[in-house]
């Protein structure tokens, strides 16, 4: 007892280890930050390499939420080649994280990892820790996998400057994120366009002058067009971005598909059709552009009110804090 008479309270040592990719980052910190707010005696080590760390050190976090890192074991610049960059992440990382994992104070009780990282189960065992994984794709992808073993393969898929073109004679502003090609694209994006290598996704698309959201169609990014009631340009690469994609446009109904044109090798976008679709869109009388609209907000509605207390969302994270948080379940 402390001298107020007061039990202690037990510190519960939680390890996060994300799959080193941006949206795995944000989606395995956004669940840690939600945690942190439902059980004020955790203590949580998330776990990023040294050029993540780098990256995102910086930006605010609870208290109870410390940065750890392990060394970089291949540059995100690499992930373009997203096999080869899947290889090294599955054979090169699974050493340096138990290393961290030895020299960690206090003792680690807990290990959340992306489900990608497969070795982290033989982590767990070895090290009789109890381990949740997480899925950073729709519950329909992973049910489409798990019933019929179904996977789309990736096709290269490009954007080429001439997309730049068809939305700077548009007349529409825009608002480009190219992580590593900023500084080029800036110079031929005249006085409508903005490009910036990074940007708070969430918090632009939840800003009232956003108009409509070009996406690649990956899960979190999905959702945060979803919470903040945005349609979407869908323009889907591989994997669970195709369901996503059909979802979207075909279900929801919330978004309209970029057409793409096979040229050669190469699936690419034609400069008239970026013009057509973005202009269409984007005109403020067009009835298919207002059902859109419409039905984005009634989503948006739908997302709000799960997350709020006693929401499917709100009820289902405190279920997890219950099963798997507790030290008395274990």
């Amino acid at each position: 007892m402390d001298s107020t008479g007061a039990e202690p309270t037990t510190v519960l040592h939680v390890v996060a280890m994300p799959f080193p990719c941006q949206g795995h980052i944000n989606a395995l910190m956004s669940l840690c930050k939600l945690l942190s707010s439902r059980k004020h005696n955790l203590l949580i080590t998330f776990v990023v390499t040294e050029e993540w760390l780098r990256c995102i050190g910086s930006e605010p976090k609870p208290d109870n939420i410390r940065f750890a890192s392990i060394p970089t074991v291949i540059e995100r610049a690499k992930a373009v080649d997203f096999c080869g960059f899947n290889e090294v992440v599955k054979t090169k990382m699974e050493a340096p994280f138990e290393q961290l994992l030895d020299r960690l104070e206090p003792p680690v009780a807990r290990i959340i990892a992306d489900f990608e990282l497969q070795w982290s189960f033989g982590v767990g065992i070895r090290r009789n820790i109890p381990l949740a994984s997480l899925w950073t794709m729709s519950a329909a992808f992973f049910s489409s996998l798990h019933h019929y073993h179904v996977f789309a393969q990736a096709q290269p898929q490009l954007l080429p400057l001439h997309l730049i073109a068809a939305l700077r004679n548009s007349g529409v502003r825009f608002l480009w994120v190219a992580r590593g090609e900023a500084s080029r694209l800036k110079e031929s994006c005249g006085d409508t366009g903005l490009v910036v290598p990074w940007c708070d996704q969430l918090r632009v698309l939840c800003h009232p002058s956003i108009g409509g959201f070009w996406s690649h169609c990956g899960w979190n990014s999905t959702l945060e067009a979803v919470y903040a009631g945005i349609p979407m340009f869908t323009f889907p690469l591989f994997l669970d971005q195709v369901p996503n994609s059909r979802q979207i446009v075909e279900d929801w109904k919330i978004g309209w598909r970029v057409n793409r044109a096979q040229v050669g090798s190469e699936i690419l976008v034609t400069k008239e059709d970026i013009l057509e679709l973005v202009q269409r869109f984007m005109e403020l009388e067009n009835c298919e552009r207002k059902k859109t609209w419409k039905r984005a907000r009634e989503l948006k509605n739908v997302c709000h009110q799960a997350i709020t207390e006693g929401g499917s969302s709100h009820s289902h994270l405190d279920a997890f804090v219950s099963d798997f948080l507790e030290v008395k379940n274990h």
